[in-house]
């Protein structure tokens, strides 16, 4: 399934563990506040569940990567996708701020306050794929 808009996206996160989601994204935007990409990443490498039920866990991430990949682009499926070659920190980083989401209770707010971020990430992506 390839997601062809924010709204999709939106859809798909709210009906998902998006409250897992959200903390992990938080914790990226706390580390890194300025790589908006990387908390997207964050925010959306969840979302292979609601993609696939019932597939078992090694389908879940390429499944999540390919369906942002035209949405959201190269570097936010790399990332989802956990690629080697993706700057091997930043995939670092989404893991650990993934495992520590697990085991941080913290309130990181609602999924609507992402929209924005999800509008701004999908709109630089599709200004430079019209120049490629």
């Amino acid at each position: 399934m390839e997601l062809r808009s924010v709204e999709e996206l939106m859809d798909l996160l709210y009906a998902g563990r998006h409250q897992h989601a959200l903390r992990t994204a938080a914790l990226l935007r706390r580390s890194r506040p300025a790589d908006k990409e990387l908390q997207v990443a964050g925010l959306v490498h969840g979302i292979g569940p609601a993609l696939r039920p019932g597939s078992g866990e090694t389908g879940r991430a390429p499944s999540a990567a390919e369906a942002v990949r035209s949405l959201l682009g190269e570097r936010v499926f790399r990332l989802v996708r956990g690629e080697a070659g993706a700057a091997d920190d930043d995939v670092l980083r989404l893991r650990q701020a993934d495992e520590e989401s697990r085991t941080t209770g913290f309130d990181a707010g609602v999924l609507e306050d992402w929209r924005t971020v999800l509008e701004l990430v999908a709109a630089r992506h599709s200004r430079l794929g019209a120049v490629d």
